[in-house]
């Protein structure tokens, strides 16, 4: 045990100083991690589609129920009805980026020309979603109010008071700077650990290290822990200098308990990396299955996408990503403040979903090694 641990850290180490020595690498990790958040933090999307609204509904009238029934898809799943003290737990648990609360004797103070209050609580993580979905709920409820109680009544005067949760100004460059810092994370981690297998390989050097007391075991975690240990602190620095400092997103929960989690993915995305150079027999080839394996983890996670925007077949699919339950867990932690007592479920699919892929891409690069 002694032995192979020690033959990991001489070449995990060997791994590191190489990485460093690379000018087009590290610029390349040192771009992703600086100016390319940074810029990314200004990109957000403008649509909404099948997003999670529920109703606190104290009228019981026939006017809510019409309020009710004016929200459908493809803007928005069909409300859910919900007490009113359910509403911080349910926010809390990303189930509803939308609440609204309807006071009771609604339809009977707007039949007598009264003015009303209808309250939207939004959960503003997804900011586009959240800034353009609050005026599609405003309008689709004030014109179900106007249809359903007619022309010939006084005309209703209803306000729609907003409540923004978890990122009170509706700042695109919250969403977006995380987002995109989660996104890099994925991407070089994937690629840098898949790439150094692949380079081991086209130099023939795998054989001569195999001529050493080393196994295919020590070789492949070398790769891992040394190209995720370089990204890890790239992460590190990325979070304190560009998204918190730089951008001045704040951290509203433990980053402690962010980067606990953060590590545990590190393995997760380093065995997908394992998986595809195990695969890949060129550099070219190892490319071609990156675009096609990163890119859709990026969307189905959740990263550019609400996950509640895609198809049910297909929601049901990416529970199998430890990609979209490691963004759930750090959007908790980031925007919500949420503590392990609540993100602990997510937390526990990325460590053992990181684990299965690791176990699954050591045996088939040992088996790899073996027949080659």
């Amino acid at each position: 045990m002694r032995r192979a641990l020690g033959n990991i850290w001489w070449l995990a180490r060997k791994e590191i100083l190489g990485i460093l020595r690379d000018v087009l690498l590290l610029g390349l990790v040192v771009y992703a991690f600086g100016p390319g958040i940074y810029l990314q933090s200004n990109a957000a999307g403008e649509s909404v589609n099948n997003a999670a609204v529920a109703f606190v509904d104290n009228d019981r009238s026939a006017l809510s129920r019409a309020m009710q029934d004016a929200l459908h898809g493809p803007w928005f799943q069909r409300p859910d009805l919900i007490e009113g003290s359910e509403i911080d737990a349910a926010m809390d648990a990303d189930l509803y980026t939308f609440v609204v609360v309807v006071p009771r004797g609604l339809e009977s103070d707007l039949r007598r020309g009264r003015a009303a209050v209808v309250q939207l609580n939004v959960d503003a993580t997804d900011v586009s979603q959240a800034s353009v979905g609050a005026g599609y709920v405003e309008s689709i409820l004030l014109r179900a109010v106007r249809d359903t109680l007619g022309g010939t009544l006084p005309a209703p005067q209803v306000d729609l008071v907003v409540h923004r949760a978890f990122n009170p100004n509706g700042n695109n460059t919250w969403f977006e700077a995380v987002s995109g810092l989660l996104n890099w994370l994925t991407i070089l981690t994937i690629i840098l650990t898949g790439a150094a297998l692949i380079r081991e390989r086209e130099h023939g050097t795998i054989g001569h290290l195999l001529v050493m007391p080393i196994t295919p075991f020590d070789i492949a975690m070398a790769k891992v822990l040394s190209n995720a240990a370089v990204v890890f602190a790239a992460f590190i620095l990325s979070l304190v200098l560009v998204v918190q400092m730089a951008l001045g997103v704040p951290v509203a929960g433990s980053v402690p308990l962010l980067l606990s989690g953060t590590f545990v993915y590190l393995f997760a995305a380093a065995a997908v990396g394992v998986l595809l150079a195990t695969v890949a027999r060129t550099m070219s080839q190892f490319a071609l299955l990156v675009i096609i394996t990163v890119l859709p983890m990026m969307i189905l996670s959740g990263g550019m996408s609400p996950v509640e925007s895609q198809p049910q077949w297909l929601q049901y699919l990416t529970w199998f990503l430890p990609s979209r339950h490691y963004m759930a867990f750090a959007e908790g932690v980031v925007y919500r403040g949420a503590g392990l007592s609540i993100v602990w479920p997510e937390f526990l699919l990325v460590a053992v979903l990181g684990a299965a892929f690791l176990g699954v891409a050591l045996a088939l690069f040992r088996r790899s090694v073996a027949s080659a």
